[in-house]
């Protein structure tokens, strides 16, 4: 039998009221602790290579930088993390400049928040 442990989660948004929605969310899954947070591209860097996620919910805009920037800065020393980016940037350029940096997801925070705990679901996240 294969032993599970929460998957662990970091929330990259520029909005704490964001924040505390996702974790929220995610408070009523067992299966899911949130190990951190950021709201600019330094702290989100500095925290996800120190906590190494399973996952990260990366939002495009941030305080000081952006989604994409993090993306590339992290990939290559993490390539196993998932980054599933939300985002109210939805247009096809914004889709396309996160999936070439490794994002796995692309949601629009407007119509598909929902979907992310969803998204969280299906992922086989918390594997030992």
């Amino acid at each position: 039998m294969e032993t599970r442990r929460p998957a662990r989660i970091f929330i990259v948004d520029d909005s704490r009221v964001i924040q505390m929605m996702l974790a929220d969310m995610f408070s009523e899954i067992p299966s899911v602790e949130i190990v951190g947070t950021a709201e600019t591209e330094d702290e989100a860097i500095a925290g996800i290579l120190e906590k190494r996620p399973d996952c990260v919910l990366l939002d495009m805009q941030l305080k000081r930088g952006d989604g994409v920037s993090v993306l590339q800065a992290v990939r290559p020393k993490a390539p196993d993390i998932v980054f599933l980016v939300m985002t109210n940037n939805e247009g096809e350029k914004y889709r396309r400049a996160c999936m070439a940096a490794g994002a796995c997801h692309f949601l629009d925070k407007t119509n598909e928040f929902n979907k992310i705990r969803y998204v969280i679901d299906g992922l086989d996240l918390g594997r030992k």
